[in-house]
């Protein structure tokens, strides 16, 4: 179950493991193991209940799900689940759909469903990005995954936390001194500076920090920059020396992340 189908009818874990054992249950079958995947798309495999279902396919004779999109939401993982049940002599069932994977008129309506059901995820993915791409054109909001270092999130707005946003200054004063990546981490570690998620620093951490032109008062989504009103931590001269420096620093250009560099003007 992912996040948005949390609040739809008949979607939660509780339900769909109510129907799943009564269906069970009228079929004379024995249930060996429930497998939930709480917070997890069906885009992806990468989910540990899912994992785990399949290391223990000894276990099990046939898979049951209560529709097809709670396994998967991609034609191209389904049928690939599809080629490895066949391999192990498994089966699958869908409840809801009522489909059987013994016959050639099973599996081709089973296939045909499951890319329809692709087909709408990734129409919904595409009116998310339409409406992403026009919140960033009107700057009306912040558009990142998780509360950047040195700020907090009001009502979708970039409030300065101010122990973080002195430690951010920090950073970029200490590497136009000239001190490296791992220099820096090192330091803040050895004062007992967390990150914002209460980890250690690492010279990587302290690259996106400098690398980000959020501190400087603009934002990046999708090749759009844009300024979006929030408070910058950095003077926009001072972020685009650092890019400088950064571009000279770099010793092997062929062992170095991938670096797009953004210029930043006051405006």
């Amino acid at each position: 179950m992912s996040t948005e189908d949390q609040a739809r009818e008949g979607y939660s874990i509780p339900a769909q493991l109510k129907r799943l054992n009564a269906y069970c249950k009228a079929k004379g079958w024995t249930v060996s193991e429930e497998y939930v995947d709480d917070g997890f798309s069906g885009r992806t495999i990468d989910r540990p209940a899912y994992a785990r279902m399949m290391e223990q396919r000894e276990q099990w004779d046939v898979l049951l799900v209560l529709k097809m999109d709670r396994i998967h939401r991609n034609s191209r993982n389904f049928a690939a689940m599809m080629d490895d049940l066949g391999a192990w002599k498994k089966q699958f069932n869908s409840m809801q759909e009522k489909f059987d994977t013994t016959t050639a008129m099973g599996r081709f309506v089973m296939d045909t469903i499951q890319r329809i059901a692709q087909l709408e995820s990734e129409q919904t993915g595409e009116r998310v990005k339409v409406g992403m791409v026009q919140k960033a054109k009107t700057a009306s909001g912040y558009l990142g995954s998780g509360v950047p270092y040195g700020y907090n999130i009001v009502e979708s707005q970039l409030i300065i936390q101010e122990n973080e946003a002195e430690v951010v200054c920090q950073i970029y004063r200490s590497y136009m001194c000239g001190r490296s990546l791992d220099e820096i981490a090192k330091t803040l570690n050895e004062r007992g500076t967390p990150t914002k998620k209460g980890k250690v620093w690492m010279k990587q951490t302290v690259s996106r920090i400098l690398r980000n032109p959020l501190y400087a008062g603009y934002v990046v989504w999708d090749d759009i920059v844009f300024n979006m009103g929030h408070t910058a931590l950095v003077a926009p001269e001072r972020f685009n020396i650092v890019q400088g420096l950064m571009e000279r620093r770099r010793r092997d250009p062929r062992c170095a992340p991938p670096h797009r560099r953004v210029e930043v003007v006051n405006v």
